[in-house]
């Protein structure tokens, strides 16, 4: 269903002289996520996959069997995308054209596997100019991980109004509330609207909570891998970087230790040149253990301290199944909701003109969120886990940090002592 008014789209249609259509190189993009490929290409398919299932898997294996192959076209570079395009009328002329003069091309694609999908994508990249054509669709749509799409109900208006696309889909068939105010504002003649690009950053956050950190066994270079019996490593856990950081500068001055801050979440200028291990946050977590035992080796020392944010529990978890020693420092600090915002501005959950009904339903939402990633941290159990909370005592707060970094209760005190260190 249209998510804009008849006015809204036909004028931005007016101002952009230019085609609609997702046209990724079907080859080297990763647009195919999983199944056939080149098999969509290269063997005939006369079947319906859904319908005749049989018959199509069937007359593909006697294809393969056979070496039963074709070329593609020598002169069309194959494209993919969406079939949810919007063209304009002369695009749409030149593809019907093109048609009539090139039945090879016709024939080739009226048997490939999901044309609706390469087809129009493939034309419109080889007769229109790359300077008018968005690679993008107008039809607003999202896929859970498990690649089925998300479907919009009643209470999804606000959200799915304030997307920058002029149609959306799916509208559940129950949604008759939404369905009816959608269709009111296609006829109401608004002339603007507030956009953003923050709903499949949302749709993500929302689907994948809980399912973080889930794995169904351990890489072998962590299961056959350790840190080292006789080495103590030390971590700092907080949500608030910033926070961590500022106490982290201070206990550089009382311990014996290198001090490395967020070496999993960021990019560090101070660590050593370790190759391509530390070349993106993905990789330094697969190879976690290894990564830190290089580094125990390069400061040639005993102990190191790190700091983490709280959604790297897996982290946490793998280290304390270590032969080494873990002491874990909880730093429990307050959000409020400019902080909460700003953090939900950070990872691209909502935009600066994201509606007001939007934002008072997520900041909630997100707040839980933090909240639980603390909790799951201390549902862990660690033998040595210490907590420091904002606005409790120098003495409490001292005694907790002294007993983490085993250093003085004066230097743990004084550290204590300074409050600036949890402004925002």
């Amino acid at each position: 269903m249209p998510i804009k008014s008849s006015d809204y789209i036909h004028a931005f249609l007016d101002e952009n002289d230019r085609d609609y259509v997702e046209c990724f190189d079907f080859f080297r993009s990763d647009w195919i996520k999983t199944g056939f490929k080149k098999e969509r290409l290269i063997y005939r398919h006369f079947f319906n996959e859904r319908t005749q299932k049989w018959w199509f898997y069937k007359s593909f294996e006697m294809q393969k069997k056979f070496n039963l192959t074709r070329d593609v076209p020598k002169d069309i570079q194959v494209r993919i995308g969406s079939q949810w395009w919007c063209l304009r009328r002369k695009t749409i002329e030149a593809i019907v054209e093109f048609g009539k003069q090139r039945p090879d091309v016709m024939r080739f694609f009226k048997t490939t596997w999901i044309p609706d999908e390469t087809y129009f994508q493939t034309l419109v990249g080889h007769l229109i100019p790359n300077k008018e054509i968005e690679t993008r669709t107008l039809t607003f749509l999202v896929f859970s991980d498990y690649g089925m799409p998300a479907t919009f109900y009643n209470d999804h208006y606000d959200f799915l109004v304030s997307q920058n696309y002029m149609f959306a889909r799916k509208i559940s068939g129950e949604a008759l509330s939404l369905r009816q105010r959608l269709g009111a504002l296609y006829n109401s003649g608004r002339k603007s609207f507030e956009v953003s690009g923050q709903g499949r950053n949302l749709y993500k956050f929302v689907t994948e909570r809980g399912r973080t950190g889930i794995r169904f066994a351990p890489r072998f270079w962590e299961s056959e891998s350790t840190i080292g019996r006789d080495r103590e490593l030390y971590i700092v856990v907080c949500k608030k970087w910033h926070v961590a950081k500022r106490l982290l500068s201070e206990l550089r001055h009382h311990v014996e230790m290198p001090v490395l801050e967020y070496i999993f979440n960021e990019h560090v200028p101070e660590l050593p040149q370790l190759g391509g291990i530390l070349s993106n946050p993905s990789k330094k977590a697969r190879h976690r253990r290894a990564l830190m035992r290089m580094l125990y080796e390069h400061y040639e020392t005993d102990k190191l301290m790190i700091c983490l944010d709280p959604s790297n529990i897996e982290l946490l978890r793998d280290f304390s199944g270590d032969r080494s020693e873990l002491r874990v420092l909880e730093v429990d600090v307050d959000f409020d909701d400019v902080y909460v915002l700003g953090h939900a501005k950070r990872v691209g959950l909502v935009a600066e003109n994201t509606p007001v009904g939007t934002l008072v339903g997520l900041l909630s939402s997100v707040k839980n969120d933090l909240r639980y990633e603390l909790e799951a941290l201390r549902d862990c159990g660690f033998a040595n886990y210490f907590r420091i909370i904002e606005g409790d005592t120098v003495t409490r707060n001292g005694e907790a940090l002294a007993n983490f970094a085993n250093m003085s209760t004066e230097s743990a005190h004084s550290i204590a002592s300074k409050t600036w260190m949890f402004n925002d």
